[in-house]
């Protein structure tokens, strides 16, 4: 795919996040260490990336629990299949990486599959916020663990909140 990419900041409560995409998908969406915004919307920003914007907005917002934009997940076939698990884990629910390695039928694949969570580009969208260590416990997270916590927190109390 050659298509130009482009990029558009959104300032969340909890920082500011980097959305990168094509005209006809996202391919990222990461935190920065910016305190603001640089990349604005722009003319020319693509119809995708301002849906991505929007329903980012209406997450933070707490009325949507799920995104329906286009996205492109770029990554081995076992990454994408973690990935993919990792969307069935409900609003506001959590999971372990062991959860992940069983439902993938691979229940030895847990250090796989942390590693794959690490490498997932798509914050908030592919939710890895939502895996927790077998105790209980926060584990790691790309964003910080002050990230995962705020983002857990939001989801549980906006769980019930009319969509």
């Amino acid at each position: 795919m050659n298509s130009r990419v482009y990029k558009l900041d959104y300032e969340s409560p909890i920082g500011v996040l980097e959305i990168i995409g094509t005209e006809e998908a996202i391919g990222s969406i990461l935190f920065t260490e910016r305190d603001k915004a640089v990349n604005l919307l722009q003319e020319e920003t693509p119809k995708v990336l301002k849906l991505c914007f929007q329903q980012l907005d209406e997450y933070f917002k707490g009325i949507r629990h799920e995104f329906t934009f286009p996205y492109q997940m770029e990554g081995t076939d076992f990454q994408k299949t973690v990935w993919n698990a990792l969307k069935a884990i409900p609003y506001a629910e959590t999971g372990s990486y062991k959860d992940i390695a069983v439902s993938i039928g691979n229940e030895k694949a847990i250090r796989a599959v942390g590693s794959a969570n690490g490498k997932n580009k798509l914050s908030i969208v592919i939710p890895c916020h939502r895996i927790i260590g077998s105790n209980g416990k926060l584990t790691g997270y790309a964003g910080g663990l002050w990230r995962k916590e705020w983002l857990l927190q939001h989801e549980r109390t906006f769980k019930d909140a009319p969509k």
